[in-house]
C-alpha cells in the first residue's frame, strides 16, 4: 500500500556544555539544534539540489514549553507550514519523549545569490518539501 511519506524527525542528544547553570539548554542552542535539524532534512529529501543553497532565514522565532536537560534527546520534526511566492515557513517541532519541550519557526526567502534579491521559490524546492 501506498501513501504519504513518514514525516522526517532527526534526534540530537544534549551535550553538558549547551547547558546554563540553571541545568537546562541555554536559550542560543536552541536555534543551532534547529539549524542541524533542516541542514539534515534537505539533505534527506534531495541530496544535492542547489535551490536550498539560494535561501536565507529572514525571520526566526522559538516559543519554550519545557525545559531541556543535559543527556536528554531531542526529537526534531521540521515541516513547512506556508508556502508564498518569495518565501516559506518552515515549522520544527522539538520534544524530549512524548513532551513538547519548544516550537520554531523560521521564514525562509528564495534569493538570487548574485544580486541578494528574492526570487520566486523554485518548482523542485517546493516539490522536494512538499
Amino acid at each position: 500500500m501506498t501513501g504519504a511519506p513518514d514525516p522526517f524527525h532527526c534526534e540530537l542528544r544534549v551535550r553538558f556544555g549547551e547547558c546554563d547553570m540553571q541545568g537546562v539548554v541555554f536559550n542560543a542552542h536552541y536555534l543551532a539544534y534547529v539549524d542541524d535539524a533542516i541542514d539534515r532534512w534537505f539533505a534527506a529529501v534531495a541530496p544535492g539540489n542547489e535551490d536550498f543553497m539560494n535561501v536565507m532565514v529572514k525571520k526566526a522565532t522559538i516559543e519554550w514549553s519545557s525545559g531541556v536537560r543535559h543527556a536528554d534527546v531531542l526529537d526534531l520534526a521540521p515541516r513547512v507550514e506556508r508556502w508564498g511566492n518569495t518565501s516559506f515557513d518552515v515549522v520544527v517541532d522539538g520534544r524530549v519523549g512524548d513532551r513538547p519541550v519548544f516550537t520554531a519557526t523560521l521564514v525562509y526567502v528564495a534569493v538570487d545569490l548574485a544580486t541578494n534579491t528574492a526570487v520566486r521559490v523554485s518548482d523542485g524546492l517546493r516539490t522536494a518539501l512538499s
